[in-house]
């Protein structure tokens, strides 16, 4: 009897033990496929947002994307279509010069040096205006309006009296100094040499003057009428030149001290050519532009056929820096952001890694790199942000996660 219940003990504690078993067994599998089964969401933009069920970002509203948390490797790889169709562009890095630029907005105005005030040099009725409008080019020597004045006609009559008195007494310097002064006041009228030598040859005096174009220039523009009376030195129109033009740009005091008189920038005029101009500081404002914080500097460039007209948007560029043995990238091939900059090497066939860099100065198009990449690597110059945003969606986390400077 003893040794019944003795083997019933032995058979019911194999029993529980077995059923123990199984329980753990069972809730081990549960733990795993729970495991398995939960799934993390993160932002393809922000990496920092992660969620274990499907949503939109509450940064930017981009829908959550799901990544594969075992997948810990730092670097993509491409097959070669997938290279294609993200415009995937590599470049062998090498050293060289780099210069790098401050921008200054400017325009072109009319130099005023070039510019003529056509007036009249004496009292009378113009009679005549062969230009009658603004913006006719015309040529030195052209004529440009006749005048009637009776004024002229008596100094014309007055010169003649004096080459008469002179001819019958040749050795009396008085009369020789009476034509003499006659015909400068002539010549202060702007009555010409051939002018003066027809009026000596027919001796006969005219009440109308024509006056000519004293440069190759454009008529700007006209102050009287054809018929008017006008006083002497009334102004009758105005005429600019364009053989060289102006260029004033914008600079604010803080940068003044980029740029002294003599300097020599570049110049480059949007849609008229990719060489820039070569243009030297010729004036610095030594006080700030009315109702501003800017100050001007100027200078003047050739306008060859007259191509540039003044109202134009010019861009001046400043030497910032030089340097002769420098690393230099295009500017979309550096991804910045609130971990710094980086690049993107590929380091095999397909095979792309990112890698934390330091910058240095700038200009539009290009960056300089100080510190990160050395020459002879070959890094992505184009599509670098396809891979920031694809090893974001693969990998669920920055690329520069974990990297300092």
């Amino acid at each position: 009897m003893r040794n019944s219940i003795k083997y019933m003990t032995v058979l019911l504690l194999a029993a529980l033990s077995v059923l123990g078993f199984s329980s753990c067994n069972d809730e081990h599998t549960e733990n795993q496929t729970d495991t398995a089964e939960r799934k993390t969401y993160t932002c393809p933009m922000h990496p920092q947002i992660i969620s274990d069920k499907p949503g939109t970002c509450p940064i930017c509203g981009m829908d959550l994307v799901l990544f594969d948390k075992t997948n810990t490797s730092d670097f993509l790889t491409l097959s070669a279509p997938q290279q294609a169709l993200a415009n995937i562009a590599t470049d062998t890095v090498k050293t060289g010069s780099f210069s790098s630029f401050k921008q200054l907005n400017g325009r072109l105005a009319v130099n005023p040096e070039q510019t003529e005030y056509i007036s009249s040099r004496v009292a009378g009725r113009l009679e005549v205006l062969f230009v009658k409008e603004t913006g006719v080019s015309v040529r030195k020597g052209q004529p440009l309006y006749k005048i009637y004045s009776e004024q002229l006609a008596a100094l014309q009559q007055e010169y003649l009296i004096a080459i008469a008195q002179a001819t019958q007494f040749p050795e009396d310097k008085k009369f020789q100094q009476l034509a003499e002064a006659a015909k400068q006041k002539l010549l202060l009228y702007s009555q010409t040499e051939a002018q003066l030598q027809q009026l000596r040859s027919k001796k006969q005096t005219s009440p109308y003057v024509t006056y000519s174009s004293p440069v190759n220039a454009v008529v700007s523009e006209l102050f009287i009428t054809e018929g008017q009376y006008v006083a002497e030195g009334v102004s009758i129109m105005r005429l600019e030149g364009y053989q060289n033009i102006w260029v004033e740009a914008d600079l604010y005091p803080g940068e003044a001290g980029l740029v002294k008189k003599g300097d020599l920038v570049n110049v480059i005029i949007p849609g008229y050519g990719n060489e820039p101009h070569k243009m030297q500081v010729e004036f610095i404002a030594p006080a700030l532009q009315a109702a501003s914080q800017l100050l001007t500097i100027r200078g003047s460039i050739p306008n060859n056929h007259n191509e540039l007209k003044a109202g134009m948007q010019a861009i001046v560029e400043l030497p910032v820096a030089n340097s002769f043995k420098a690393i230099a990238l295009p500017v979309d091939a550096v991804i910045r952001d609130g971990k710094g900059a980086h690049i993107w090497l590929e380091t095999g066939i397909g095979k792309f890694e990112p890698r934390m860099v330091e910058t240095g100065v700038e200009n539009f198009n290009r960056v300089e790199i100080i510190k990160g990449v050395e020459e002879g690597d070959v890094v992505v110059v184009s599509g670098a942000y396809l891979l920031y945003s694809e090893f974001v969606l693969k990998k669920g986390k920055n690329p520069m996660a974990g990297h300092n400077h």
